[in-house]
């Protein structure tokens, strides 16, 4: 058994995009979004992953900008460390170990070289001020804390700075606490449990007015407070704003303090006038409710984050512009991991109703199938429909969901629903709806995968004792075939062999081996006490073998020629993965602990190019590609070292620049295109007139950081200076043309006059011996002496 070796563990997305607080960057360019041990940096144009800052060890849990350089960006980590990046090349500058845990992170313009961190100390949840050292090395300890406000929220919403770092806010259950820097001193304001209908007062987020003295309050009742005159703990007041039902998630003040964001379950976005609160805007159907909110330092974008794994980004006049979504996280995984055979796309549970279709190579959602094709309803307790299993075709043409709706008191509402691939639209399309499939939950399905099968069939297996065939009549649409059972048994999984010919069905402890052609029962097979929970016939030179599961954690064995049970493995590890190949007992590959959770599913996805590995302990990765799932919804796969580092080789060879504006129609045309450019470039590359030799400036201009150049105003001057030819340049450039094409017609004419003697008639005798030709040099050299300005001589004679 091999175990480890070259085989590593990565990270390939899906990890949550809205656990934090994104930030946008001062340009309002991109958005950097905390996700997973990970930044993300996206375009906020094209919606498109940049790049990715990685470098923590642990799960990020704060981003921010420093305030001194808008190039650069914190980010902190539970592993911790507060690390510093140049954002725009993805480049780590820094590193600095606190030895802490930091649940969140502030900074303010006012503390120059001091960030603000949460931490667990002594059993509390602790604000505590951090000097970050000056250093030219990149790993440096900050070991140096102090105190500011002790028993805060973990919430990074209920922690803010007000009036430019002259105060900051905290607020925790039923009391806001304000803390003010140069007084050293802090104030305490509470509230009552309960107001007089009955809700709750509890302090959910907190914002502060960037220019006047005044702290907003977002409450588990929905309404919301102003507080003003918080500096003096018997004279302050506050006023109160109510539109919300339920609980106010996030509270964000425009730059200007024109107006307040503020946003919840309702999934809508309520902005506020600051002092006429009577007039609100809203930006309603925003899909699922909102988590975080943040504004743009120029005011330009807004950015809600909502509870889908969804960030939408929105323009200052309350329209959406683009929306970012990840790998969304339903209550349950209940259709397993599916590949969807024509895009390759990963398909689960998605939002309620739907099937989500997540591309693996970019890790971004392409788009949303709504099976239920109902309005989702936001009311705890509610029972509504759900999708439970989902089955691809071999050819991806058909696609098979079973929703149902459970009630307390009414009988099992049951669809199984067939859809068809539509090659006009590029979408699923509902062929057949079948109401009542079976009498109770279905177990399991599965289509015919043989490549060559004439008839295109459907296996389900229900809880009522029974598994039914469904085919595809000759006019597109479904019906009943055959239903089976056996000995009153219930019917837990089902498979097709590779070639179609056979049918494995699990009654709880025994399989049954079927025909399709005849649904004749072939034979019985047993196996070690357990219900059977997974079945799987093997393929190519293993399609002998029928595997399966069992509810004891054996893995088992049968050889259909021989009718016997192979092998049954038992050494099964939660969180560990064992590589069989089913003609050995001994594992070829094994990794323990994959991952820190559990692994919720798994699924095998083909390569586009096949890997090249000899050695036998990765073989099993050559052709396809092993990702799983864990319960944080991230998406971890195997690869080996070389891949690895291919693919680093050919991230650092990407430029942020050229990246933004790569859409993927871009991607698609822009080889094309480029080729194109190459030939019309070489076709009018005679007829350009060449650059000035202030190009070499103009390079130099382009390559240079934008940070460290001189103001505009005072490149402009030198920029257009450098493109103009003077006029004595190019009279020199032309005399310099005239006085080349004379040489060259002077070395024509001597070329002909060396020639002149050979050709002399035959009779002829020379008097005198010929003089030897001048060579090419001698010709320029006295052309050159011709040219010279002789005056001087003829003034120095006259005298």
């Amino acid at each position: 058994m091999v175990e480890h070796g070259d085989i590593r563990v990565v990270h390939r997305g899906g990890s949550k995009i809205n656990f934090r607080e994104p930030v946008i960057t001062n340009d309002s360019r991109f958005l950097l979004v905390p996700s997973g041990e990970c930044v993300k940096v996206f375009s906020t144009s094209t919606e498109e992953c940049v790049h990715d800052l990685r470098g923590h060890t642990d799960l990020v849990t704060g981003v921010l900008l420093r305030p001194s350089n808008h190039l650069q960006v914190y980010s902190c980590s539970a592993d911790g460390t507060v690390r510093l990046w140049d954002f725009t090349d993805g480049i780590l500058i820094k590193t600095f170990v606190i030895g802490y845990p930091i649940y969140s992170m502030y900074a303010s313009a006012d503390h120059e070289g001091i960030i603000f961190i949460v931490t667990p100390l002594q059993k509390l949840f602790q604000l505590v001020a951090v000097q970050l050292p000056q250093s030219g090395e990149q790993l440096v300890e900050a070991r140096e804390l102090s105190g500011v406000l002790s028993d805060v929220s973990s919430n990074p919403a209920a922690i803010t700075f007000g009036q430019g770092g002259e105060y900051i806010a905290s607020a925790k259950g039923l009391q806001l606490e304000v803390y003010f820097f140069k007084k050293q001193k802090s104030y305490r304001f509470s509230l009552k449990e309960d107001n007089k209908k009955g809700g709750k007062n509890t302090f959910t987020c907190v914002a502060c007015h960037p220019k006047d003295d005044c702290i907003a309050t977002g409450h588990e009742d929905g309404k919301i407070r102003l507080w003003r005159n918080f500096n003096h703990k018997k004279e302050y007041t506050y006023s109160t704003l109510h539109w919300h039902h339920s609980a106010v998630s996030s509270l964000r003040f425009t730059p200007e303090g024109t107006n307040l964001l503020s946003g919840g379950v309702e999934s809508v976005l309520v902005q506020w006038r600051y002092n006429q609160e009577s007039q609100r805007d809203f930006l309603p159907r925003l899909g699922a409710a909102i988590t975080h909110i943040t504004i743009s330092p120029d005011g330009a974008l807004f950015c809600t984050s909502h509870s889908d794994n969804k960030i939408t980004i929105i323009q200052s006049c309350v329209k959406v512009s683009a929306v970012i979504q990840g790998l969304v996280k339903g209550e349950s995984v209940q259709t397993d991991l599916m590949l969807d055979p024509r895009s390759k796309a990963l398909v689960l549970n998605g939002k309620p109703g739907h099937l989500q279709f997540y591309s693996l190579q970019r890790d971004k959602l392409l788009y949303n199938l709504d099976i239920v094709q109902q309005e989702y309803i936001h009311e705890l307790g509610l029972q509504q429909f759900e999708v439970v299993k989902a089955a691809f075709s071999a050819s991806g043409k058909w696609l098979a969901t079973v929703e149902e709706r459970k009630q307390k008191i009414a009988e099992l509402e049951l669809n199984l629903k067939l859809w068809e691939y539509d090659e006009q639209t590029q979408s699923f399309v509902l062929n057949t709806t079948i109401s009542a499939p079976h009498e109770a939950q279905i177990t399991a399905m599965c289509f015919c995968q043989a490549p060559d099968s004439q008839t295109t069939m459907l296996v389900s297996t229900s809880k009522d004792g029974h598994f039914k065939a469904w085919q595809l009549a000759p006019v597109p649409s479904w019906s009943c075939n055959f239903v089976g059972a056996y000995r009153g048994l219930l019917p837990e999984c089902c498979s097709f062999s590779a070639d179609g010919s056979l049918l494995a069905v699990s009654f709880q402890e025994v399989v049954t081996v079927w025909s399709p052609a005849s649904w004749e029962l072939l034979t019985t097979l047993s196996q070690p006490p357990g219900a059977i929970r997974d079945l799987c016939f093997g393929r190519l030179s293993c399609s002998k073998y029928l595997l399966g599961t069992t509810a004891n954690n054996l893995l088992c064995c049968w050889n259909l020629l021989t009718c016997s049970c192979k092998a049954a493995y038992t050494q099964m590890q939660i969180c560990s993965l064992f590589v069989f190949k089913p003609s050995e007992p001994r594992p070829l590959f094994s990794h323990k602990a994959v991952c820190s959770g559990k692994v919720t599913r798994a699924v095998f996805a083909p390569r586009d190019e096949m890997l090249e590995s000899c050695e036998e302990s990765s073989q099993w990765l050559n052709h396809s590609q092993l990702y799983f799932l864990t319960q944080n919804m991230d998406l971890v796969t195997f690869t080996t070292k070389a891949e690895e580092d291919k693919l680093m080789a050919f991230s650092k060879q990407l430029v942020i620049d050229d990246s933004i504006t790569k859409t993927p129609f871009h991607l698609l045309l822009g080889k094309h295109r480029q080729q194109q450019n190459q030939d019309v470039a070489s076709s009018l590359s005679a007829d350009r007139t060449p650059l000035p030799q202030g190009s070499v400036a103009i390079k130099e201009l382009l390559q240079t950081p934008a940070h460290v150049l001189p103001s505009t105003s005072f490149l402009c001057s030198m920029f257009v200076q450098s493109l103009l030819i003077s006029i004595t340049d190019s009279r020199s450039v032309q005399e310099e043309m005239e006085s080349e094409k004379e040489e060259e017609d002077s070395d024509e004419e001597m070329e002909t006059r060396t020639l002149r003697p050979e050709q002399a008639p035959v009779g002829s005798q020379a008097t005198e011996p010929a003089a030897a030709p001048l060579t090419k040099a001698q010709v320029r050299e006295l052309r050159r002496v011709k040219k010279l300005d002789h005056s001087w001589f003829s003034g120095l004679l006259d005298s």
